[in-house]
């Protein structure tokens, strides 16, 4: 089915830019020692760029209300529901200056995949540790102080619910704004779970 073609032409083209893109992780540490903001926003480009292919290859069409509201030169926190895998294709490939997205650690058993994540300001909670947790968070806090936005899903996890249905948050996640007193920015991903989840099996 088309359906099916999709996915596995997805599935082709994350395997090849992970393989790929080896020799550019190392051509942009290079870089990195002379000048680590030309690195930074490369990498982002690139990111973002792969991720639109990825999301035209999908078929998905996209429409954004209110991005404008987003504040301009200075890091933010946001925050959104999260339905798909694809939500994080969505709204990294928007994000117009550095933004990490807080993951589970689980993301780090990637090998490439892990490197690009930890590239783009990724960090890696342990949902299962309070300790490690806190930290991350505390991270998640210098970051934002820093000028880097974090993206956040305070759900926890994908909420396989009801459409509008959203699923208790984790209270921690506010405390990067709170800490660092930047503007939260509220995001509702809507219909995200029909690019893929909704198709399965």
């Amino acid at each position: 089915t088309e359906d099916m073609i999709r996915f596995i032409l997805v599935c082709i083209v994350v395997i090849a830019y992970l393989v790929l893109t080896i020799p550019v992780l190392l051509v942009e540490w290079i870089i990195g020692k002379f000048s680590p903001m030309t690195k930074d926003i490369s990498s982002l480009r690139m990111v973002q760029a792969i991720f639109k292919f990825i999301l035209w290859i999908t078929g998905a069409k996209v429409t954004v209300i209110g991005e404008e509201n987003v504040p301009k030169d200075q890091a933010v926190l946001y925050v959104a529901n999260h339905r798909s895998y694809f939500d994080i294709l969505l709204t990294y490939s928007r994000c117009r200056d550095l933004t990490g997205f807080v993951a589970k650690k689980e993301m780090l058993n990637y090998p490439f995949l892990r490197t690009w994540m930890k590239r783009v300001y990724c960090l890696f909670l342990d949902r299962d540790n309070i300790r490690e947790g806190l930290k991350t968070i505390l991270t998640a806090i210098d970051q934002v102080k820093n000028g880097i936005s974090v993206f956040i899903f305070p759900e926890g996890t994908r909420n396989k619910g009801e459409e509008l249905s959203l699923l208790p948050f984790h209270a921690g996640s506010f405390k990067i704004a709170e800490k660092s007193g930047c503007p939260i920015v509220p995001v509702a991903l809507n219909n995200t779970i029909n690019i893929f989840e909704g198709h399965l099996p």
